[in-house]
């Protein structure tokens, strides 16, 4: 280049080079929150880990397998509260997505303008309601209704059925399992609701009204063009759902019954992870602690392979639709 094109190239303006350094610094602090927050989801799930090594090296991996618990003599097995944790997750899944489903599809689509916005405002309200106060409306009000007339019923008509009687067979107590999932499904509908409807509310209005001038039903327009058009997002409402499901406490402690014994019946009384930490860790001795310990970080890893089941289905809806 000439020495004319030299001076003819301008000098970088100063506001130029404060907006490089701001961008760089600004994406330095993304960068470290990141980093951050990595280490303290390792720092988390490695300080339980380490907490639990007495109990790992004591039973081993027999730990994870059997359902034998018993403090008095040292002995730790992880399975009842495992199960317990699953299970009662499931059963929230099962109840409040459907339910949340329809209350998704009545605010966005059914119900009239005007009632939209203080029914989604309650909704949204109840997300907000600490889980204490869950577990003793659950303890208080839901299990003499399960008392009184769930679990007669279940008894009565589904105890019999040869294969899955064995789910509902149990003594009239109220608490159990399948409290402690109903429970758990009325604290995360808000969530998934919430989540719903916003998504809901993303679609086009000019898919829908075509669909309706084509003769389609209400039910068809949300199951052919709003649950496709949205449903990574869908998806990981449930998946948040179920991460706030698997990792309850208190409400699911009030309810559950807090028992170690292994039984098939949802009718019985029953513990998970959380809540058994939750119970017992105040007064437990050095080495039960560590089996608590132990405890908290297979619930870390639990939640971790459900979270990250959910990203790898969006990841794979995303590339179906090829994004």
């Amino acid at each position: 280049m000439t020495a004319a094109t030299l001076s003819a190239v301008p000098a970088p303006r100063q506001r130029d080079i404060r907006d490089a350094r701001n961008d760089r610094i600004f994406r330095l602090a993304l960068g470290a929150t990141v980093v951050l927050v990595m280490l303290a989801l390792a720092g988390a799930a490695l300080s339980m880990l380490w907490g639990g090594r007495d109990a790992l090296a004591t039973q081993g991996l027999s730990f994870f397998t059997s359902a034998d618990w018993n403090p008095v003599e040292n002995r730790y097995g992880a399975l009842v509260p495992i199960l317990g944790t699953i299970v009662t997750a499931l059963i929230a899944m099962l109840i409040a997505v459907p339910v949340s489903f329809g209350i998704a599809f009545f605010l966005t689509e059914v119900a009239p303008r005007w009632l939209r916005g203080p029914i989604g405002t309650a909704i949204e309200l109840l997300a907000g309601i600490p889980s204490i106060i869950y577990g003793m409306w659950g303890l208080f009000v839901l299990v003499p209704v399960m008392t009184t007339y769930v679990t007669p019923f279940l008894n009565d008509y589904f105890g019999a059925i040869p294969g899955i009687g064995l789910l509902f067979q149990g003594p009239p107590l109220g608490i159990g399992t399948l409290t402690a999932g109903f429970v758990l499904a009325i604290m995360v509908i808000p969530f998934i609701s919430a989540v719903m409807r916003e998504v809901f509310l993303t679609v086009p209005t000019r898919l829908k009204e075509s669909a309706y001038a084509l003769g389609a039903t209400k039910w068809e327009v949300s199951w052919d063009i709003v649950l496709p058009y949205t449903r990574s997002a869908v998806i990981g409402g449930i998946f948040l759902g179920l991460g706030r499901a698997l990792g309850e406490t208190m409400a699911v402690a009030f309810v559950i019954g807090n028992s170690v014994r292994l039984t098939p019946s949802l009718l019985e009384p029953s513990t998970t992870i959380a809540a058994l930490i939750a119970n017992d860790f105040g007064e437990a001795t050095e080495t039960y602690r560590s089996a608590l310990l132990l405890l908290g970080f297979v619930l870390f890893v639990v939640t971790f392979v459900v979270l990250a089941i959910a990203r790898l289905m969006l990841m794979q809806l995303a590339r179906r639709e090829g994004k």
